[in-house]
Parts: C-alpha cells; structure tokens; sequence
C-alpha cells in the first residue's frame, strides 16, 4: 500500500520558476536573485508590521509570517520568496524557552548546562502539533504569493541549534557548546540525532505545505575547524538531506531542491559537495573561482556578495555583482548576499543589486 499522499494541492501555477531551474541545474535566461534575510527591518513596513508584537508571537502568526514574506516581493523583481520565521522555533519545539531581548537578540533563560538536562527535551516531538503555525504560515503564503516566484522554506542544521541551546543566545566563541563537543561526546551526539529527527519531520511538513525548496543554515560552522566539522556537523548535514527526500519519497511528496548554507565552512566545501543537496550556499570569504574550483560543475552555487557591498553607492554594487558574475559564470547560479541584510540597509540599494543581478546576467547571457 502506497502512502496516502500529503500532496500540496491546488495552489496557485507557477511564473516564474528561474530560481527553481537554476538550482536543479537546468538553464536559465538571467541568474535569479534573493537575498537573505529579504524580510526584516531593513523595510519601514516591516518595522511597521512587526512594531507591536513579540518577536516569537509574530513567528506564530500565519497572517503575519505571509505579510513580511510578501512586503520584499512587492518592491523588488526577487526571484524567490522565503517564509518569515526563525531557526530557533525548533528548540521551542523540543520544550526550551526562547525570548528575543531588546539590543541583545535570542536568549534562552534555561540554557542547557548539564548532559542531564538533555532529559528535560521532549525526546518524541510532534511537529505538526508544536510547529504546525509555520505550516500553516507556508500555505497561506503559496496562495497569496498567486505563483509569482518559488517560496523557500528553511531550518537551522543541528549544531547550529545545538549552540544555541548549550550557549543560551549568542556568543563570539561558543566555548560552552564547543566545551560539550571536546567534554561530552556522546551526550552531543544525541542532542544532534534529536535535533536532525525533528529537522527532517520538519522540513517534510514545509513540502507538505507548500515550500518549493528547502534550506538548510548552518550558521555557526565557521566555530568549528575541520575535525570537529567532520564529526559533529557534516553527519547530520547528510542524514537531513537523505533523510527528507526519502520521506518525500515515501509520502508522493514533490522533491524539492535543497540548498546547505555553512557559514565559513571553506575547509568543507568538496565534503558539502557530496553531502546529496542541489545547491551549496556560500559567504562572501571565499573566491567565486575557487568555490566552483573545490565543488565541481554539477552543483549549483549561491551567494555571495559581501552584504556590506550595499552600503557602496549604486553604481559601486553593480560594478561588484557584474564581477562576482563573472567569477560565477551566469548558470548554475542562483545570486544572494554571503550572509542577511543588516537593518540599517537602504531598500533602494537592496534593489539596485537586485536589478544590476538581473541587467549584468541577461547582457551576459547575449553575448
């Protein structure tokens, strides 16, 4: 007996799937373009939007989350939209408390300090139960988005999580996370294995309700060198990408193109090569040539403007993207910034690189 299929059904056809066809490799006209971070505060009416709520109250709004995911879509030609959420609603998932303090972003008031406390994480988690507000969110989003561009659903990768977690928000040098890996190996091994179970149910859920791609941030491997890389990131890299698409599989789900993004991960990128996802994402730390160079032609690059280029004045970013095309080549390439706007950017710049992405890879293209 097959399944019975979660199939997202009845949503609106799609227009333009530039996006989608560069990240399965296919050709394209132009290079599409999103940024990270695309919806924030960047944008007055996102202040606006957001200016009452809690942070983490305005992640559990499905009305909202599709407000912020569509603002950015409605000033600029993006190629892709990303719902509005947040890595650490998956640590809420599993019963940690997270709050967003002013001037000091996420906290967790009970960060975790003992292997004990692992014992305090619901070790089974329904997802649809605990989560079911981002899927919800998802859905929505795919009708209003009327089929305009692709919409990208995404999740923190586990030892991301995992540091925060351990850390209790941010930190410049996850010394009590890393602390875990060098002190309690084993007890790190199963909080990932927890983390990568969840993160797998999650990101099927998206599919099921309507994201046409998934990524996957692993924002805080730049904290780990290679060795530790190797053991406590790169397993659970691998198993969430093997681990989706057989679930997809299993459940005549739509296989969607996934994308890994490890921040300062260069001394992996051959390893995120072969780790089974369509598109490995990139910082700005690294050359377009020598990315290309350790990855190989088979997968589809993304990234990787410095997002500080958009403080340059406009003439300035068109000239870095028409270099950083070149240096990518315009197929197989979806282009991005190597990490999130920063609130204080101007829009009209993030549309200047948007614009000079489209203008720069269509002439090149031509000729």
């Amino acid at each position: 007996l097959s399944a019975p299929s979660r199939s997202p059904k009845g949503f609106p056809e799609l227009k333009n799937d530039t996006f989608l066809r560069a990240a399965r490799g296919e050709d394209t006209a132009y290079t599409p373009v999103w940024c990270m971070r695309q919806a924030g505060r960047y944008l007055p009416e996102f202040r606006e939007t957001r200016a009452a709520q809690d942070f983490f109250a305005t992640c559990r709004s499905p009305k909202v989350c599709c407000e912020l995911t569509l603002q950015p879509l409605r000033r600029f030609p993006l190629d892709a939209a990303i719902i509005f959420s947040d890595i650490l609603v998956v640590p809420q998932a599993l019963g940690m408390d997270v709050v967003m303090a002013p001037g000091k972003g996420p906290t967790f008031p009970e960060p975790l300090k003992e292997v004990e406390d692992l014992l305090k994480l619901r070790q089974k988690v329904d997802v649809t139960a605990e989560l079911g507000y981002v899927f919800q969110a998802i859905t929505l989003t795919r009708h209003s988005l009327e089929g305009k561009v692709p919409l990208i659903g995404f999740s923190g990768a586990p030892w991301t999580l995992m540091s925060y977690m351990v850390e209790g928000g941010g930190s410049t040098t996850m010394a009590k996370a890393k602390s875990w890996l060098y002190r309690h190996p084993n007890a790190s091994h199963r909080l990932l294995r927890l983390l990568t179970n969840v993160i797998i149910d999650y990101l099927v859920g998206q599919v099921a309700a309507g994201a046409q791609a998934l990524q996957l941030f692993e924002s805080h491997a730049g904290h780990l060198g290679p060795e530790q890389f190797q053991d406590f990131a790169l397993p659970y890299i691998r198993d969430i990408a093997r681990g989706v698409k057989s679930k997809l599989k299993s459940e005549a789900l739509p296989l969607v193109p996934m994308i890994v993004f490890a921040k300062d991960a260069h001394y992996a990128l051959p390893e995120l090569a072969r780790a089974g996802y369509e598109v490995v994402g990139l910082d700005w730390t690294i050359r377009p040539q020598d990315a290309r160079a350790q990855i190989g032609k088979d997968i589809t690059l993304q990234g990787n403007l410095d997002p500080c280029a958009l403080y340059a004045p406009k003439e300035k970013i068109g000239e870095l993207v028409k270099k950083m095309l070149e240096g990518f080549g315009t197929q197989r390439y979806i282009a991005n910034l190597g990490h999130g706007l920063y609130p204080d950017m101007s829009p009209e710049h993030v549309g200047a690189f948007v614009e000079a992405v489209h203008a720069h890879s269509r002439h090149m293209n031509k000729h």
